[in-house]
């Protein structure tokens, strides 16, 4: 759609410590959109250093999440490229060639402190009244100094030596922003097991990969101050900074588990289409200027750009996210609704064993009374679970339904006139209930109401007469007699 532009190059490089959360996928989303816009490349780049919480286990989950997105990377896992390994953990002998280089240049500098010292340091520093800032104890020791404390058995960790100058960044959403660096630290670079820190080893990964524009939550914002020393430090270009506002509850508070599922894969489980969580996460921050709120992913990519990137936080909210489910749900055709349900139906224990052409047949028939009242394929088990179990729930407010008085006598006289019905379909059902309404001097809601209670255990459904139709003669008449037979034991 757009000229290929090698130059610009952006990434998404999650810690595998947990799952693609939605604050992630929308980052995800963004520098794909961007990347597809301009016919740059979106790398996905693995950020593993943490070797206690990093799993295998999560890594899987989040290449799972972006696959089910439709979130396809140029380079990373699975696909290799000119710019790899992709995995942090695989590029540690690349982090000590560029700490070596600030050693050697004298931008950075061993650290012999121990834990116990430096926390000692910072409190005596706190009770003064004092920032907590490293107090350069390490910065000029001697030769004979380091080679006593080597001795001692102390492992250095490598520390940055911080310029006094002010650093100033020209983001792209947030504007000037202008950091002090007299309040910043000589923060570690390589920890003393030789394991690069988050800001060193991002560093230098974005230099060695080109990275043109670093964009990604607002909660980055502390880093980046320390991230431009280092790619100054090294004599390298800055790329480009976008820092998108986070994601936060109803509530305005960071979005977390209490305000519904946090993980993209539990919406897939959920029976959502990653088109409709693709669509609504687009729109958290991101405005196309215009009244439009369904989009296609081609149109996604072609109105894309950092310019529409709002400013201020976005609000989380499901029940809109189940409106974009249910507009894309209903755009499906019934044979394919059919076919992306049946996963769900059978992990419920709905279904077993391959399908006949009339089962499907049915589901096509049944899937075509409930698509508009179901909001996605979990709310399709728990609404319409009574079409394929005879143990389904009964809500409190059915139960109150079939209690009311004469109900017994009308279900009663309802299976005798169901019985007569050879021709069993919505027409000749409804004529018999109007007749039997007639003749009983009933409202046909005295006689609609309490017969899909009995039908359903619910208050509210399809088109009775429909629903009668679909669920067959059969188990209309089994279920109406279950009914009358549950009033008697009361």
């Amino acid at each position: 759609m757009f000229n290929k532009n090698k130059d610009i190059r952006v990434r998404f490089a999650p810690s595998p410590t947990g799952y693609l959360h939605i604050g992630g996928a929308r980052t995800a989303l963004f520098n794909w959109l961007y990347a597809r816009h301009y016919g740059g490349s979106f790398i996905l780049r693995i950020e593993d250093t943490d070797r206690v919480r990093s799993t295998p286990e999560a890594v899987n989950a989040i290449l799972e999440g972006l696959k089910w997105l439709g979130l396809d990377w140029d380079e990373g896992p699975e696909k290799g490229g000119d710019y790899g390994p992709y995995f942090q953990t695989q590029r540690l002998s690349l982090y000590k060639k560029y700490a070596d280089k600030l050693l050697a240049s004298n931008e950075a500098y061993y650290c012999y402190c121990s834990e116990e010292e430096l926390a000692l340091r910072r409190k005596r520093q706190l009770s003064e009244g004092k920032s907590s800032i490293y107090d350069r104890k390490c910065l000029n020791l001697s030769e004979t100094e380091k080679k006593r404390l080597l001795q001692e058995g102390r492992k250095p960790a490598i520390r940055l030596k911080m310029p006094e100058r002010k650093i100033i960044v020209h983001d792209l959403i947030k504007g000037k922003m202008e950091f002090d660096s007299k309040l910043l630290s000589d923060f570690v670079i390589i920890k003393s097991d030789g394991v690069p820190t988050y800001n060193f080893a991002v560093v230098v990964d974005d230099i060695l990969m080109k990275i043109s524009l670093v964009m990604r939550g607002d909660d980055h914002i502390s880093n980046t101050p320390k991230q431009i020393i280092i790619y100054q430090a090294l004599g390298a270009s800055l790329p480009e900074f976008a820092h998108i506002p986070m994601i936060m509850g109803p509530d305005n508070t960071r979005l977390s588990k209490r305000h519904g599922a946090t993980s993209v894969i539990e919406y897939q489980r959920m029976g959502f289409l990653p088109e409709a969580v693709v669509n609504y996460i687009a729109h958290l921050g991101w405005s196309s200027g215009t009244n439009q709120e369904i989009f296609t992913i081609e149109e996604l990519i072609k109105n894309f750009s950092i310019e529409k990137i709002s400013n201020h936080s976005a609000i989380f909210d499901l029940e809109k996210l189940n409106w974009f489910n249910n507009e894309y749900l209903k755009k499906l055709t019934d044979e394919k609704y059919v076919e992306q349900l049946l996963p769900f139906l059978e992990g419920a224990g709905f279904l077993e064993g391959s399908l006949s052409s009339d089962k499907k047949k049915w589901l096509r028939k049944v899937v075509s009374l409930m698509k508009s009242r179901v909001r996605n394929f979990r709310q399709f088990l728990e609404y319409g679970d009574y079409f394929f179990t005879e143990d389904f729930m009964w809500e409190e407010e059915a139960e109150r339904i079939l209690q009311e008085k004469g109900v017994k006598d009308i279900l009663e006289y309802l299976v005798e006139q169901l019985q007569e019905i050879d021709q069993w379909n919505e027409h000749n059902i409804e004529s018999k209930v109007r007749v039997m309404a007639d003749q009983l001097h009933l409202k046909g809601k005295q006689i609609i109401h309490p017969t899909r209670v009995a039908l359903s255990g619910k208050t509210v459904g399809p088109g009775l007469f429909s629903l009668m139709e679909v669920l067959g003669k059969e188990k209309n008449l089994s279920r109406l007699k279950r009914a009358i037979d549950r009033l008697d034991k009361k």
